[in-house]
């Protein structure tokens, strides 16, 4: 799938539960959110290789929340770059991509 497609169906997804919960979307609530989520990543990281309370789940339980979290704080980052009229794509082209150019 591509960039143009998650990210819309991210916006989607994020008006659902906006809706659901009653908050307003704005640039505040996603970066909030994105935080929320890198903290979310930060810890399934630390519990899939040993170094926090609840590594002692199964493996595969730990690498699913991994993914999962991960999926979230994607998610919330392409809100936030829709809502700022930011096209991710293009950015990380222009960011990253100078790096595997020819000198």
């Amino acid at each position: 799938m591509d960039i143009a497609t998650l990210s819309a169906r991210a916006v989607a997804v994020n008006r659902l539960y906006v809706e659901a919960f009653g908050v307003e979307r704005d640039g505040l609530f996603l970066l909030g959110k994105l935080s929320e989520e890198a903290g979310e990543v930060a810890g399934a990281y630390l519990k899939l290789h040993g170094r926090a309370r609840g590594s002692d789940a199964a493996p595969d339980a730990l690498r699913a929340d991994l993914a999962a979290e991960m999926a979230d704080l994607l998610g919330f980052l392409l809100c936030l770059a829709a809502e700022e009229g930011v096209d991710l794509a293009t950015a990380f082209e222009e960011k990253w991509g100078r790096y595997l150019e020819a000198p």
